[in-house]
């Protein structure tokens, strides 16, 4: 595998990770556990049916989470650390062919960076959500992560360059779409008599 196809696998992983952190780690140990992409040799018991049931029951209980306001909102209080961790240690997997610097240092930045940008315009959306529904709508939101989550992992694996250039994109216009509503959301500066 080149280094662009595990950048694309890294940062489609880490993006996933920032919709739902657990779901990436999942998706890779069913793919691993049914013999579609082989793991680094410290990394085979993830392809093992005890990581494959933990992580689904680890899933299912995260999904859950969301689904209760309140518990929501405290679970946003952790989201962002755990899915920077979580989409450093995703791109670090995925670049594992590079020297150790060289993979750390991408790791926190694309990984770990990608993750923390997901993760904090999905909360951002459902502080959006919150704000203008009430709540009500927030268990769409909950509904499209995971599903963004599970989808953007498979799709990292499979087509990765695909996954690096959407991402790539998406982010961009994520971030330009979240700076403008913030800053048309502020009170304008009362203005200096001259």
């Amino acid at each position: 595998m080149d280094l662009l196809e595990s950048i694309g696998i890294g940062l489609g992983l880490g993006a996933a990770a920032g919709f739902r952190i657990v779901a990436p780690f999942w998706v890779l140990s069913a793919v691993a556990l049914f013999g579609h992409v082989p793991l680094a040799d410290n990394l085979n018991w993830l392809g093992t049916y005890p990581a494959f049931l933990g992580l689904l029951v680890a899933l299912v209980v995260e999904m859950l989470i969301y689904f209760i306001p309140w518990l929501d909102a405290l679970a946003e209080t952790v989201a962002l650390p755990l899915a920077a961790i979580a989409g450093t240690l995703l791109m670090a997997l995925a670049t594992n062919q590079l020297d150790p610097f060289a993979q750390w240092s991408l790791a926190i930045i694309a990984g770990g960076g990608t993750a923390a940008t997901v993760r904090g315009l999905s909360g951002f959306t459902r502080l959006i959500s919150t704000a203008t529904t009430g709540g009500l709508a927030n268990f769409l939101i909950a509904i499209t992560e995971i599903l963004g989550a599970l989808l953007l992992s498979l799709l990292a694996l499979a087509l990765p360059l695909v996954v690096l250039v959407v991402v790539s994109g998406l982010l961009v216009v994520g971030i330009r779409f979240a700076l403008k509503t913030y800053q048309s959301s502020r009170p304008a500066a009362p203005e200096d008599p001259v």
